[in-house]
């Protein structure tokens, strides 16, 4: 992420000539707080990191690099407003958003300032399809992960009922879609599809319903919070269901939450 950071910085210097300062300015946004707050944390302390390497090492330009971090929640609203801070306070780059709810948004705020983005986390195609010069990701796209897990269900699953649940938010739902896109394109057709509360304490209503439906394999367009639970509840019911999903499964916080059921 350091190499980003520097390598935005001094192409934007040279581009658009940043206006000579004791430091150039840049933001980190993303979920600060909430249930969301573990990952965005992580991408605040790596950002963090990679400042303090860059100014260790002279800076950029000669100049230090001074980061200001906003919390956007992973909500649409509230990350337009933290970018608009980050405009008026006059960043020059911006490590973010996380989630692509507000990467999309806020894109169009950067566009209109100028402003590079970078998102490290938001998987949502929408956010460079919309074409925005200013705006690049360095992880793959839901639709990519999709045609992945598509084909992961369809080699394994083919002959057993499949469902595939999401949290109707614009992570969850896309991935979801993409995946089923790409197993309906491989013959296979899924026994359930359906959204789910991601905010709910327990899923055991959703767990006896699958193992009703006599369901072997359940692939889950949502976040790791929500993940966990639905894999501690079918643990704890005895039912041996296999769960899939995207990227946002690879935390800690998944393993810690779900204990023993994150196992397989």
């Amino acid at each position: 992420m350091h190499r980003i950071i520097a390598v935005a910085i001094v192409a934007l210097a040279a581009a658009f000539g940043c206006p000579v300062r004791a430091e150039i300015l840049i933001g980190a946004a993303g979920p600060v707080s909430g249930p969301l707050a573990w990952i965005g944390g992580q991408m605040q302390r790596g950002t963090e990191m990679a400042v303090a390497d860059i100014n260790a090492t002279g800076g950029a330009l000669g100049q230090q690099i001074q980061l200001i971090t906003v919390d956007d929640f992973c909500d649409p609203e509230q990350a337009v407003a933290a970018a608009q801070k980050l405009v008026a306070d006059g960043v020059v780059f911006v490590v973010g958003h996380m989630c692509s709810e507000s990467s999309i948004p806020a894109s169009k705020v950067y566009e209109e300032a100028g402003i590079l983005q970078v998102s490290p986390a938001s998987t949502n195609p929408l956010l460079t399809d919309q074409g925005r010069a200013n705006v690049f990701r360095v992880i793959g796209r839901d639709d990519a992960q999709g045609t992945v897990a598509g084909d992961y269900l369809a080699d394994h699953w083919a002959d057993k009922k499949i469902a595939i649940l999401h949290d109707n938010t614009t992570y969850g739902k896309d991935l979801a879609d993409e995946t089923r896109k790409q197993l309906n394109k491989r013959g296979v057709t899924e026994a359930i599809y359906e959204a789910y509360d991601p905010g709910k304490n327990d899923y055991l209503t959703e767990i006896a319903a699958l193992e009703a439906a006599n369901i072997a394999v359940l692939y889950l367009g949502g976040r790791h919070h929500a993940g966990a639970l639905i894999a501690s509840a079918a643990r704890d019911r005895g039912y041996p269901l296999q769960l899939v999903s995207g990227d946002i499964m690879s935390t800690e916080e998944f393993r810690l939450i779900a204990g023993t059921a994150a196992e397989g």
